[in-house]
């Protein structure tokens, strides 16, 4: 007789850093029940991170699953959502859901048990630490935990920048000038400033790497070597040209908990957000906080010597 394979589902939203900060909960579970089949439902672009990883089986769309319906006060669920959700032993889900609604949703849809974990992060609390402790409801306990991404050497896309390195390893340096807010980011002109020293110092080819919402970094690059401007690239690229760089340079972004995942030796610049909380962790990971909150007073000379 064979066995059936356990099954949970994962839902998450967010953007790259919530999902970064949420792989030591999909790792938790993973080496708990390394057989389980594990499915998460999220944004694929960002979700197919984990599978690429071998932390879950199967990455799928909120919008395709239908996860609106859940959030209704009267919803109506299709015969395939209902077989879908019941084909599920445990469902662990970190959708926003203030009164509940969600998850009573999931139980009337036929979910076995639902897990619920808040996706909003308390201050006095790190974002990691946040998301595991859900988990000590199945006895699991991972206070404290790294995000780490595995990555096969098979899953690096082929190269398809115009730059003026390879990717081989410790060739380069990548620096991200962006993140999800202006007032998270140092200058550009200061990013600029350390990889001419870089360069000079023979420590590498900086390579600059931007996002479709860096517009204004974009703008700051204008007159820069195109040759060395990493752009338009998938999830996957960056996180290639990530995992072979000698080292990286970035605000606080979800690039840069992408690169401490991936075990890059990682500068994490902070200005007025809390490293305490959302800080990337790791001993490969060197955190400076500009003083007072204060972009002005943390020197190209610093971040130079520190990286």
């Amino acid at each position: 007789m064979i066995a059936r394979r356990i099954r949970f589902l994962v839902l998450r939203g967010g953007a790259i850093g919530d999902f970064v900060v949420t792989l030591p909960a999909l790792a938790a579970i993973r080496e708990r029940w390394p057989e389980a089949y594990i499915e998460c439902i999220g944004y694929p672009n960002i979700a197919q991170l984990a599978q690429i990883g071998g932390l879950v089986g199967h990455v799928g769309s909120l919008d395709k699953a239908g996860i609106a319906r859940f959030f209704a006060s009267l919803p109506c669920f299709t015969s395939a959502q209902v077989d879908f959700i019941r084909s599920f032993d445990l469902v662990f889900s970190y959708l926003h859901d203030r009164n509940g609604m969600v998850r009573e949703n999931l139980e009337l849809a036929g979910a076995k048990q639902v897990i619920y974990g808040s996706p909003l992060i308390p201050a006095d609390v790190h974002a990691v630490d946040h998301l595991v402790k859900p988990l000590e409801s199945v006895a699991i306990y991972a206070q404290g935990a790294e995000p780490r991404l595995p990555w096969p050497d098979s899953a690096d896309p082929p190269v398809t920048a115009d730059t003026a390195v390879s990717r081989d390893r410790d060739a380069y340096w990548v620096l991200h000038t962006g993140s999800g807010s202006p007032r998270k980011n140092w200058p550009t002109t200061h990013f600029l400033q350390v990889a001419e020293r870089l360069e000079a110092a023979g420590r590498g080819t900086p390579l600059f790497l931007l996002g479709e919402a860096d517009d204004m970094a974009r703008q700051a690059l204008q007159g820069y070597d195109r040759s060395r401007v990493l752009s338009g690239l998938a999830l996957p690229e960056v996180a290639a040209w990530l995992r072979h760089a000698r080292g990286y340079i970035g605000n606080d972004s979800g690039i840069t908990h992408l690169a401490a995942a991936l075990g890059t030796p990682t500068c994490a610049l902070f200005g007025p957000t809390d490293p305490a909380q959302w800080g990337p962790r790791g001993s490969h990971v060197r955190i400076l906080q500009a003083p007072d909150g204060n972009w002005e007073a943390l020197t190209p000379d610093t971040v130079y010597s520190t990286c």
